[in-house]
Parts: structure tokens; C-alpha cells; sequence
């Protein structure tokens, strides 16, 4: 296998794991717990505010408005102009989110993923002033680099300051499959969790593979089932089986039907969207790269919460790469789940965008790396 294609200045962050194996509740050296599993009503919160972290795009003009009930606090590019030197926050190919949900006085703070480098989600947690130390739960919605690629330098910096046994939540061991892309006579490596470094940060991995509670205010999908007509889009390849230096899935982890295999083309079962029920509003539904679907996502989010209501549909819906049918097929069908707002997000494409706005004006809103989306009182 090919070096981790996340490697930071190594230290000892990436010594050899011990203990490989899986047995009462350990995968490789991380104890895993199953999440809460939702089987009543959603928790319902008073607000929800949506900060992009990192996203695919920076603009840097946009204004802050108030579109309907939903506040749009867009931060301007150069954030601390004080600084002897104006630093702007930075944006790449990938995807975090910072989640504040309230209730009554009780607040909650989440990550959602963690980008493609850890130098800019770092540098972007500074800039618009989000503290680790609060954070409530962190949560990884699938197992690609883009998405989890600023992990291990995120813990690095931050994983001391963390609240002890942290909620990490995961679609499942999947998630920690090493991944490769391209030909298959001459594949390149997509990289693979760190298992040393996420058991070493002393955080608690949940595995949601099932409709789970985040921390009583949230809610996942848990595997969202393949109900309308999409197919998990660009499939990478997953590598089964445990490596050395704490990489690798344990097979006895995966579903039946892949353990045997040595690679598998990647269906995405372990993806999960996170969403949440926003009182006298309905779902804001969250994807984060959507490879099953954004259609199937919402579909599960509904069937799962029993809320029909759709209040925003938001996040990667991973359509840029798709023909110009398939797009309008899929603004199509999310045009029948009367959405409030729609905010494409990282792998969505211009095509989506321009389609969308034409089907449903005035509900798409501009994405943008450190905009801060407000919904509820």
C-alpha cells in the first residue's frame, strides 16, 4: 500500500497500532460503542446555525441578508485585519461544519467532518472564533479524504483541549477502509482514518449505522436506503482488511457479503446525513458529500423522523460530475419535497445551481466558506 496520503510531520502520531484484531467491542485499538438509536419521535430544537468551516468556494463580497426566516451572516474574506499581517480564511475541495442547535437555554456545538487539510480548517476555526473545548460531538458523515483529510492535524492541535470521551460519530467500520481511486491496474490511493491517532485523542467512537440521536439534539440517517432512481455517484474502491501503522478496516466489522473480499467497490453503505428537527419549521437535512443520493438522503431522513416537512436541504449532493438529465431529474424530485431552502454546497456543480434557481426561486442560497446559516427563532 502506498504511504498515508494524510501525513502530517509524523512524530509519533502515526506509530504502529497494537492489539489488530476485533473482539468484544475493539476494532484494531479503538473500543467502539453502537450510537442511541432513535426509535420515537426526533429531538426538536428552537434554532439551528449552520457555519461552513471549509468549503469549495470563497465570496469574499457577498452580503449578509436576511432570505425569509433563514439569516445568511456571511464573514468577509481578510477576518482579522488587526493582525500585522491580514490572513483570509481558506478554502479547498472538501467540506466542515460547525453545528450550534438550541433548546430552551441548552446548547449543543458539532463538527461535521473536517476537510481536506488540516491547515485550513484550523486556520479557519481561529479566524471565525470557534473553540474546540465546546464542541459537544464530532461526526464523520463518510470515509473520503476530502472529508477527513484535516483529522489528524486537527487532534493534533486541538485533541488535548477536547471534552473527555468526546462523541465521534461514524457510519460504521467502513469508514476506516483504506481507499483508492482511478484505474484499477493502476490505482492511487485515496487514504485511509488514522486509528492510532483517533484512539490516542481519547475521543468515543459511535457507530451510527442505524437512525441514531446526536447528543439529544440531532439525528442521523443512519445507512440511507437506495429508494429512488440514483446510484451511489463515483464510486472509489475500499480495501478490506487491516494494515499496518493503525490503517485499515477489520472485515469482521464489514457486511457479510464483503468480508471475503480483498476490494470492493465502494457503495457507500456506511455514508449518513445529520439532520435535524427545527421547532414550527421542519428538517434541515444535512449531506455532506451525498453519494447515495440526495434524493434517497431526504427520502431516509423523512421515513426515519416521520416529518414530512422539509424546512432545508443542504450540503455536497456530489451532481457536478453528473449528465445534465440526471441533474434536472434530481432538482425534479427535490422540487416535490417543497423545501423551504436549498444550499448546495462543495461537489454540487453550477449545473445544479442554475437549474435549481429556475425550478424554485428565491429558495437557493449561496454557499460560501464561512457563511453562517440561521434557522429558527
Amino acid at each position: 500500500m502506498s504511504k498515508y496520503l494524510g501525513s502530517i510531520p509524523r512524530r509519533s502520531l502515526l506509530a504502529g497500532a497494537a492489539g489488530l484484531g476485533l473482539m468484544g467491542g475493539v476494532f484494531s485499538n479503538i473500543r467502539v460503542a453502537s450510537a442511541q438509536t432513535m426509535t420515537g419521535p426526533p429531538p426538536e430544537v428552537d434554532r439551528l446555525a449552520v457555519r461552513v468551516v471549509t468549503d469549495s468556494y470563497l465570496h469574499a463580497f457577498e452580503p449578509s441578508a436576511q432570505v425569509g426566516d433563514v439569516a445568511v451572516q456571511r464573514a468577509v474574506s481578510n477576518v482579522a485585519l488587526q493582525k500585522p499581517l491580514p490572513r483570509s480564511l481558506l478554502s479547498e475541495w472538501g467540506l466542515s461544519l460547525h453545528l450550534e442547535s438550541q433548546r430552551g437555554a441548552e446548547t449543543r456545538q458539532m463538527l461535521v467532518d473536517f476537510g481536506f487539510t488540516a491547515a485550513t480548517i484550523n486556520n479557519n476555526l481561529e479566524l471565525l472564533g470557534i473553540d474546540p473545548a465546546k464542541f459537544d460531538a464530532m461526526i464523520l458523515s463518510h470515509g473520503h479524504y476530502d472529508h477527513f483529510g484535516g483529522m489528524v492535524g486537527f487532534l493534533a492541535a486541538h485533541g488535548k483541549k477536547l471534552k473527555p470521551g468526546l462523541p465521534f460519530y461514524l457510519g460504521g467500520e467502513e469508514c476506516f477502509c483504506s481507499r483508492e481511486a482511478g484505474p484499477a491496474n493502476a490505482p492511487v490511493s485515496f487514504g485511509a482514518l488514522d486509528r492510532k491517532v483517533i484512539a490516542d485523542s481519547g475521543v468515543r467512537v459511535m457507530f451510527a449505522e442505524r437512525p441514531s440521536t446526536l447528543v439529544d439534539h440531532g439525528f442521523t440517517t443512519g445507512s440511507i436506503p437506495l429508494v429512488s432512481f440514483e446510484k451511489p455517484a463515483q464510486p472509489t474502491r475500499m480495501r478490506v482488511g487491516l494494515q499496518s501503522e493503525g490503517m485499515g478496516c477489520a472485515p469482521e466489522g464489514l457486511s457479510p457479503e464483503k468480508r471475503t473480499l480483498t476490494v470492493v467497490t465502494d457503495d457507500f453503505q456506511h455514508e449518513q446525513a445529520t439532520c435535524f428537527n427545527v421547532k414550527g419549521k421542519g428538517l434541515v437535512v444535512m449531506t455532506s458529500c451525498g453519494h447515495r443520493g440526495i434524493v434517497n438522503s431526504v427520502r431516509g431522513a423523512i421515513k426515519v423522523s416521520g416529518i414530512s416537512k422539509i424546512h432545508a436541504i443542504m450540503g455536497g449532493f456530489h451532481l457536478m460530475p453528473m449528465p445534465l438529465e440526471y441533474v434536472r431529474s434530481t432538482v425534479l424530485a427535490l422540487k416535490e419535497f417543497n423545501p423551504d431552502h436549498l444550499i448546495p454546497m462543495h461537489c454540487t456543480g453550477s449545473t445544479f445551481y442554475d437549474i435549481a434557481r429556475q425550478e424554485m426561486p428565491g429558495r437557493v442560497l449561496l454557499s460560501s466558506t464561512g457563511t453562517r446559516f440561521v434557522f429558527g427563532a
